[in-house]
């Protein structure tokens, strides 16, 4: 199947954004009195929208609606004050990402972070606009692993999903690609391993952003 366009997922995959994540959500929690949780932990915790970041993060006697809200709030006050400190693009992303123009692809990004956060940061870290289409977390599309957001794009475009590949590095990814009918590439440098992705209908996997051309050169 020829490559027509791709779809990136944000966080995990063009840009390490954990740090930043596990550094704002901690500062939440100490000052709500909870512990707060090592880096790698935060791998588990994201993927699927702050809210659910921030329940993960919280303890289980602390997730009470009232706790969550004060605790989702603070959250969003302290990591727009502070998304930008230690995230920056993965190695290598920037020349995917210039290669793919130059054969003249076009790109997309689907996120779960919430819709402003995601074009900010897009339009910050790439500041050459290279994406036709970027969308986070919008209240009336309902949030990946739900496939609605990738075939939105996909009829933007208007591609048939086959035609479209989809970068991502967690198991919401892959299952966002396989409902849409879109060929899954599960990336290594993520924030999950090899094991959950395939087990979640990777159909392939990459370990450096430059085999993107391989698979494409492939079909």
């Amino acid at each position: 199947m020829a490559c027509k366009a791709v779809i990136f997922d944000l966080d995990g995959t063009l840009l390490d954004t954990l740090a930043d994540l596990a550094d704002s959500m901690n500062r939440v929690l100490s000052r709500a009195g909870f512990p707060t949780h090592p880096l790698d932990d935060y791998r588990y915790f994201v993927g699927d929208g702050l809210a659910t970041m921030v329940r993960r993060a919280l303890p289980e006697e602390g997730c009470d609606e009232e706790t969550l809200r004060r605790c989702f709030a603070d959250m969003q006050e302290e990591y727009g004050r502070n998304w930008a400190v230690k995230t920056a693009p993965y190695t290598g992303v920037m020349e995917m990402i210039e290669g793919l123009a130059a054969r003249n692809i076009p790109m997309a990004v689907l996120s779960n972070k919430p819709h402003d956060w995601t074009v900010e940061m897009t339009d910050y870290f790439f500041p050459q606009r290279p994406f036709a289409m970027v969308f986070g977390q919008r209240p009336a599309v309902p949030k990946k692993p739900d496939p609605a957001g990738a075939l939105e794009i996909a009829a933007r475009f208007g591609f048939d999903p086959a035609d479209i590949r989809y970068l991502g590095d967690t198991n919401t990814d892959m299952k966002t690609a396989k409902g849409a009918g879109m060929p899954a590439i599960g990336v290594l440098w993520g924030f999950r391993p090899a094991e959950e992705l395939l087990a979640s209908g990777a159909d392939r996997l990459i370990g450096h952003p430059d085999e993107l051309f391989n698979l494409i050169d492939e079909g």
